[in-house]
């Protein structure tokens, strides 16, 4: 590793995984030994809480959602960033690439921060040895999931399973395989073992998440050339079939309730990273979900539209491709109905359109009425039918109607169906950009769709069939849950990345779903007309950071096909 850590600050970051209720102020600890200190009660504690807290430094960021829903065939870019390059896959995406470089520092502190934790736990006073054997638990489960994501992301890394204090600069080059052999797997595997089935705490890691992310760790190394294949899959399911089936999770009945702010805390969430509404309001924390930034279309400069907390802050980020669009059935789905925003009403007065005479010439409008306002604060303002709604919308129609009504062909880089998942109404102003929501980084509809994919793998269609229909059931619109099923045949691997795209749009699994299953060339080339063009097959994994490569003794290898690689 490039850099290892010393310690001189300990954060009290609680808001990881405390409930609203058990509100604590962070606390920052200054001038004290992380050798002292971490072996006391508080500041074993202390530690645990700062190993979960490196966590919300990727997930509900703008970097976490730019590295795992961008440059795929459900996302392209927007108006706004900086960093388009991810998605065009283009010369600019290169070694000195600012997200990439920050994933993978932030990732290796994390799991510094796990080692430190492990490697002073047997000298901590004042904890029983069931709680510290539980809180070492915790810590392996995040240290595996830190490294599970630096291997999807980076291939062959860094392995260090001890501390590192002070600056060091050697380091290796692990091969993927070995890093789930002697890392990722046996530290599920003791999670497993030692966690408890429920946590006192509401966002501790548990017994169920440790399972669900052994599955997706061993459905990930199926496809590749050291996993074991059919065998790694039905350990998946295995895995996927103890969180389904014994700890009392179940799919909400209505979709559209996973996305109500205020029942976040409901039985299909697996686990979550924690948010505090007090500490991202006050800005003791900085780092709350801003997943309500990235996905909205520019409806601010719109006729009788201002920013509003209740609409969001666009930053413009992530815009759907034609590709998305066209994955549901509105008919029986629900889905699309629950996922994106389709109305806006008007909150400003001084930019309400009036009717012109070229809307009376046109036989739109009586001439009585040209110069009156076309509609009032309140009313609707703007409106996306979306797909499957558009054909309806003739010129006439539109020009007839009061309100502004986008139609696919007029979606493009500022104006495009506006994810609604992540929109937080509770933020103290418009202009506030840490936000409350959770981020639910494993749920029950997930188990299903990778039990289903594990089934897949081992030729059992019949059985992947009902796992997905499972989910699709729960999707439909009422009544409609015969209609919405798949039969045996239809349950591929390619339906299967489909009913994903339906289901977990923009939770920031995508990127990962495409190179688990060697997928995303093929379907960028096909879906993403920006992306299209540039990427190759090397863009499965990510560039080596060049500040890990400058600072490294000797140097260390960049992945094949980009700058600096020796393949």
């Amino acid at each position: 590793m490039k850099n290892k850590f010393s310690i001189i600050l300990i954060l009290f970051s609680t808001s990881c995984f405390l409930s609203c209720e058990e509100y604590l102020e962070e606390e920052l600890v200054s001038g004290v030994s992380a050798g002292t200190y971490y072996t006391t009660a508080s500041g074993f504690e202390a530690a645990i809480a700062a190993t979960y807290a490196e966590s919300k430094s990727f997930y509900g960021g703008e970097r976490g959602f730019t590295m795992t829903v961008f440059g795929t065939d459900l996302h392209t870019n927007g108006r706004g960033g900086s960093h388009k390059m991810i998605n065009y896959y283009d010369g600019a995406f290169s070694p000195a690439q600012s997200f990439v470089r920050d994933t993978w520092r932030d990732f290796y502190r994390g799991i510094n921060q796990a080692n430190a934790v492990i490697n002073r736990s047997e000298n901590v006073v004042g904890v029983s040895d069931e709680t510290k054997t539980v809180r070492m638990a915790e810590v392996r489960f995040l240290r595996a999931l830190y490294y599970f994501n630096l291997v999807r992301f980076f291939g062959d890394v860094h392995l260090s399973l001890d501390e590192t204090v002070g600056v060091e600069i050697e380091a290796n080059r692990t091969p993927a395989g070995q890093i789930y052999s002697e890392g990722i797997i046996p530290d599920l595997e003791f999670a497993i073992n030692n966690l408890p089935d429920n946590q006192n705490e509401y966002g501790r890691a548990s017994k169920s998440a440790a399972e669900f992310l052994l599955a997706k760790v061993y459905m990930t190394r199926a496809y590749q050339p050291y996993g074991s294949g059919n065998s790694d899959a039905s350990e998946a399911e295995r895995l996927m079939g103890s969180v389904i089936d014994n700890y009392g999770f179940s799919l909400l009945q209505d979709f559209g309730d996973l996305w109500d702010i205020n029942n976040e805390r409901n039985s299909e969430v697996i686990f979550a990273i924690q948010n505090n509404k007090n500490q991202v309001d006050e800005g003791l924390d900085t780092q709350g979900n801003s997943g309500h930034l990235y996905f909205l279309m520019e409806y601010d400069i719109l006729p009788g539209m201002a920013r509003d907390t209740e609409n969001g802050r666009p930053w413009i980020r992530f815009r759907p491709t034609e590709f998305l669009l066209g994955l549901w059935d509105r008919e029986n789905d629900a889905r699309y109905d629950k996922t994106y925003k389709h109305v806006w009403i008007s909150n400003t007065e001084s930019s309400i359109p009036a009717w012109t005479n070229e809307d009376a010439n046109m036989g739109y409008i009586s001439s009585n009425l040209v110069g009156t306002k076309k509609f009032s604060i309140g009313d609707t303002a703007v409106y996306i039918p979306g797909p499957g709604k558009d054909e309806t919308w003739t010129e006439e129609k539109k020009g007839k109607t009061r309100y502004l009504v986008f139609t696919n062909n007029q979606y493009d880089e500022r104006w495009y169906p506006t994810l609604n998942k992540w929109i937080d109404p509770t933020r103290p102003n418009r202009q506030h950009t840490p936000g409350q929501r959770n981020h639910p980084l494993m749920r029950l509809a997930d188990a299903y769709l990778i039990r289903a994919e594990a089934k897949i793998m081992q030729n059992n269609q019949d059985a992947a069939a009902e796992d997905i229909n499972i989910v699709r059931r729960r999707g439909a619109w009422p009544g409609m849950e015969e209609a919405i099923e798949i039969s045996s045949e239809e349950a591929t691997l390619d339906f299967l990345l489909d009913e994903r795209g339906r289901e977990l749009v923009g939770e920031g699994h995508r990127w990962f779903d495409l190179t688990r299953t060697g997928k995303l060339v093929e379907r960028v080339k096909a879906h993403n007309p920006e992306g299209r063009s540039n990427i190759q097959d090397y863009h499965i994994l990510r560039p080596i950071p060049l500040e890990q490569i400058d600072r490294t003794s000797g140097g260390y290898l960049q992945n094949c096909g980009y700058i600096g690689a020796d393949c």
